[in-house]
C-alpha cells in the first residue's frame, strides 16, 4: 500500500498485463484440405458456371458467409490457384475448371503443389515414404509453421495429398501423379551402369524387378552418407519409419513397437 499526503491509504499500481504476441506464420499453408476447396469449386461450377458472389457460394455451401469454416475454404481454393478473388466476387480460374473435369487427372495434382509449404515438402520427401507424423510436424515448424499450427497443417497436407493421388498405392511413396498415372520413380537397383540401360549389377535385360522392396531400397538410401551430421531426433524418426515401412512391404501382421530412448550427452538417468 501507498500513503498519500493525507494519510490514507491507495492501492499500489499493478503492472501492466503485457498482451499476447501471435506467432507469425512464416510460409505459406492451407488451412482446409484441398476435398473441400474442390468441392467448393465445383458448387460454383454447378450452379453458376465461372462466377458467383462470397453470399451466393455461402449458401450453396450451407455455411455463414462471416464464418472461420467459410473463409478458410475461400482462402484455400485461392492458394490450391483454383479461384481468384476480386473483391466479394469469386471467378474460376483456368485451373480451377480443369479440376472439376474428372478426366483430368493431372489438375489436383498441380493444385496440391501450389502451396509453398505443399511444395517444399513434395521437393523434400520426392520419391520416398512420407515419415511419421511427428517428423512430418517437425520439418514443418522448420520451414516456418509456428509450433500450435504444426498439427492443423500436417493433416491438411497428408489429406490433400492422398486425394490428389501423391501417395502411391502399391509402393507408398510420395510421388506426383501425371495424366497417364503416377510420375515413375527409378528404384536404385535400377540405375544404369555406363548409360548400357542395364541395372547396376551389369546382369539381365533391366526389366528384372528389385531385390528388395522399393520402400526398403529408399529407406538406406535416405540414411546419411558416412561423415555427414545426423541428430538423435532424425535417427529415432528414421527408426519408426522403418518398422512402419517393413510393416507395410512385407505385409506383416501386428504391429512393430519401437521403444526409443533418447539419451543426450551431459544427461544422467
Amino acid at each position: 500500500m501507498v500513503q498519500d499526503d493525507i494519510g490514507s491509504a491507495s492501492p499500489e499500481p499493478q503492472p501492466t498485463a503485457k498482451p499476447r504476441q501471435r506467432v507469425r506464420t512464416e510460409i505459406e499453408f492451407p488451412y482446409a484440405d484441398l476435398p473441400a476447396a474442390v468441392d467448393l469449386v465445383q458448387r460454383i461450377h454447378s450452379h453458376a458456371g465461372t462466377a458467383c458472389d462470397d453470399q451466393e457460394i455461402a449458401a450453396w455451401l450451407d455455411m455463414s458467409v462471416n464464418g472461420g469454416t467459410f473463409r478458410a475454404r475461400r482462402s484455400s481454393a485461392g492458394m490450391f490457384g483454383l479461384i481468384e478473388a476480386s473483391g466479394r466476387r469469386l471467378t474460376l480460374t483456368q485451373l480451377g475448371i480443369r479440376v472439376t473435369d474428372d478426366s483430368d487427372r493431372g489438375a489436383r495434382g498441380e493444385a496440391f503443389l501450389k502451396p509453398e509449404l505443399f511444395a517444399k515438402m513434395y521437393d523434400q520427401w520426392r520419391g520416398q515414404a512420407l515419415p511419421p507424423p511427428a517428423a512430418i510436424e517437425r520439418q514443418m515448424g522448420e520451414l516456418g509453421v509456428p509450433p500450435k499450427q504444426k498439427t492443423r497443417a500436417r493433416q491438411v497436407f497428408q489429406k490433400s495429398a492422398q486425394y490428389a493421388g501423391f501417395i502411391d498405392a502399391s509402393s507408398g511413396r510420395f510421388v506426383k501423379p501425371t495424366g497417364n498415372g503416377i510420375e515413375r520413380q527409378p528404384a536404385p537397383s535400377e540405375k544404369t551402369k555406363e548409360g548400357t540401360g542395364r541395372s547396376g549389377d551389369g546382369g539381365g535385360d533391366g526389366d528384372d524387378p528389385p531385390p528388395r522392396h522399393p520402400l526398403v531400397e529408399g529407406m538406406f538410401q535416405s540414411l546419411p552418407l558416412n561423415g555427414q551430421s545426423w541428430t538423435l531426433d532424425e535417427a529415432a524418426d528414421w527408426l519408426h519409419a522403418a518398422a512402419y515401412n517393413l510393416r507395410f512391404a512385407y505385409k506383416l501382421k501386428g504391429k512393430i513397437t519401437v521403444d526409443i530412448k533418447v539419451e543426450r550427452q551431459g544427461e544422467t538417468n
